[in-house]
């Protein structure tokens, strides 16, 4: 592991980060098309420069509670392997250069519920976790199919 480069995000009164080389764009919610009979997280696709993306809560899948109605809440698109996912945020605050030495995986192992809680940022006066959006868009119900649709529509447009 090198020292990383991360975007934080709040979602509650916590701070998360993700790899800046995982972040496509940062944007602000906007007109969101649902998809029936999917998970409460998943409030549906929204067109981002043209492509199809699925936008999670992610405040509703830490919490319990939705960001959507929140106005600086943000959509933090990401890259995974098959498709770029929107995570919908509280907040993207800002981005942060993470020594190496300050990562630790320690007190992880008990979230076997949050198998992408990747890695802990203890910092002087903050403590922030590492979330791996390739690990989170392969473990939460539903992302199979939302994928799938994804690529239909896709398919479809061309």
């Amino acid at each position: 592991m090198n020292d990383m480069k991360a975007v934080i995000i709040q979602c509650g009164q916590e701070e998360y980060a993700l790899p800046v080389d995982t972040v496509v764009s940062i944007e602000k919610l906007e007109r969101v098309n649902p998809i029936p009979h999917l998970p409460d997280y998943m409030l549906g696709l929204m067109k981002i420069r043209g492509e199809l993306v699925p936008i999670l809560d992610f405040q509703q899948i830490l919490y319990g509670n939705s960001a959507k109605d929140d106005m600086n809440a943000r959509v933090v698109v990401v890259q995974t392997e098959n498709l770029f996912i929107g995570l919908l945020v509280l907040d993207a605050k800002e981005i942060l250069d993470i020594p190496e030495s300050k990562l630790t995986s320690s007190g992880l192992m008990a979230y076997s519920r949050t198998p992408y809680f990747k890695t802990v940022a203890n910092l002087e006066d903050r403590m922030i976790t590492v979330v791996d959006a390739e690990i989170l868009s392969r473990t939460l119900t539903g992302m199979d199919e939302i994928g799938e649709y994804v690529h239909t529509q896709r398919m479809q447009e061309k």
